[in-house]
């Protein structure tokens, strides 16, 4: 992790990488997110429920109409191959954080709006007594999953769903993947939020990922319980830090994972202060 062309920095390029030309996103005459330019002809096909000019796209439908234009539209997307993944799940369009949502869609199609979106992760670990943590628990995500099959991930991590707060998914997640009871995830104490905007393989991801640290007893083995994690390995932490660098693990893990070895002094001052320097920009608000 000592040169700018080390994975770790490609995972930090990564998150702010925008190569895809696209056009602003309105919703009620407010930017909520964005619309690749290639994929304004496909839209075309609902002259009732967008206008489509130089200044992008805007939703026209009014408030009680919003979600059903919407699923109608992404229903029509998703037969053209254009929202992928779709996972039944409802996501809010939002303007900004904490604010009312506008309209719900369908998870997948989050992308091909580049709306914003919310994740939460945790640092699973082991901490020696004067309270430095000396092991990560790392989880490899199942061969089947649709985004980063195989690839090594954090202990607990998913999609905050419509209705639920970035800690209220977190306690969710924390049992459907580690098998971690509320009362266990209730310990967990929140770190950084990273804020990813990027083409992905589905389109624009704009999200705001929450990470929070849970320190765990030695005694205490992680089990998933929902089939999308393939295994879980208890590292020393060097280990892990290195395979974030190394780049085995995703995106969303590596900036976790490198934003907790920062903010508990585990790098070297010459590792640490242009790491830092660099994940700072990316942390909300940005510092």
């Amino acid at each position: 992790m000592s040169a700018p062309a080390s994975p770790a920095w490609h995972a930090l390029q990564a998150a702010r990488q925008q190569a895809q030309a696209r056009v602003p996103f309105r919703v009620g005459a407010q930017r909520v997110g964005s619309v690749a330019q290639a994929d304004l002809p496909a839209l075309r096909r609902w002259p009732h429920w967008f206008s489509l000019d130089a200044q992008g796209v805007e939703l026209l439908a009014a408030p009680a109409e919003r979600d059903a234009a919407l699923a109608e539209t992404n229903a029509g997307l998703r037969d053209a191959g254009l929202v992928r993944a779709w996972r039944d799940e409802t996501y809010a369009i939002v303007a900004a954080p904490g604010t009312p949502p506008l309209a719900l869609i369908e998870r997948a199609s989050a992308r091909f709006w580049g709306t914003l979106t919310f994740g939460a992760h945790c640092n699973g670990y082991i901490a020696d007594a004067s309270g430095r943590p000396t092991h990560l628990w790392i989880a490899r995500r199942a061969w089947h999953k649709p985004t980063d099959p195989g690839r090594l991930d954090n202990l607990v991590g998913g999609g905050v769903p419509h209705g639920q707060s970035p800690f209220e998914a977190l306690v969710r997640e924390g049992f459907e993947e580690a098998g971690l009871d509320a009362p266990t995830m209730h310990r967990a104490t929140p770190g950084s939020v990273i804020t990813l905007a990027c083409d992905i393989a589905e389109g624009f991801m704009h999200e705001h990922l929450h990470a929070f640290d849970l320190r765990l007893p030695q005694d205490v083995t992680p089990a998933n319980q929902d089939g999308e994690v393939a295994e879980l390995h208890c590292l020393p932490v060097a280990e892990a830090i290195e395979r974030a660098a190394t780049g085995e693990m995703t995106v969303d893990a590596t900036l976790v994972t490198l934003d907790f070895a920062l903010r508990h002094r585990l790098l070297a001052d010459a590792q640490a202060a242009p790491l830092a320097r660099a994940l700072a920009p990316l942390l909300y608000p940005p510092r």
